[in-house]
């Protein structure tokens, strides 16, 4: 009985790690975009995109804390990957929802093939971050 509660435990542990990281990698996006002038050319160009994947991989990583990092890092990918093949879709209705702040920042304006390459870069940081966390280690 003590395992499963010491698992449970462990895997919620995660999670909180996990949303706390889905809010550092949020954080750090949209700063890299509000002080994007203050910033180094390439990090104001590459690092939102970069940090918006990160936060999606995270959010998989919260969300099924029980399965291997690679489930996160191909589902993180496919999402990605389906938000940024979605802008070629340009009706009247989708493009007002982008026309909001909100709907930019979770849809994107317009197709950009280096995006796919923002999006692997942050999203394969991200999984070795999460493979190299110490508190992974079990005791």
């Amino acid at each position: 009985m003590s395992t499963f509660n010491d698992s449970t435990a462990r895997r919620w542990r995660a999670r909180v790690t996990y949303i706390a990281a889905v809010f550092a990698a949020m954080a750090l996006g949209l700063g890299s975009r509000a002080f994007a002038d203050r910033l180094p050319v390439f990090v104001a160009e590459h690092f939102g995109d970069a940090l918006w994947a990160c936060m999606i991989y995270f959010g998989f990583r919260a969300c099924f804390a029980h399965k291997r990092i690679s489930f996160a890092l191909w589902c993180s990918l496919a999402f990605c990957f389906a938000i940024e093949f979605s802008q070629l879709y340009q009706a009247d209705w989708i493009n007002q929802i982008r026309d909001t702040t909100l709907g930019a920042l979770v849809l994107g304006k317009g197709f950009l093939t280096a995006d796919l390459v923002r999006y692997s870069a942050g999203i394969a940081v991200s999984s070795l971050l999460d493979v190299a966390w110490p508190w992974r280690k079990r005791p």
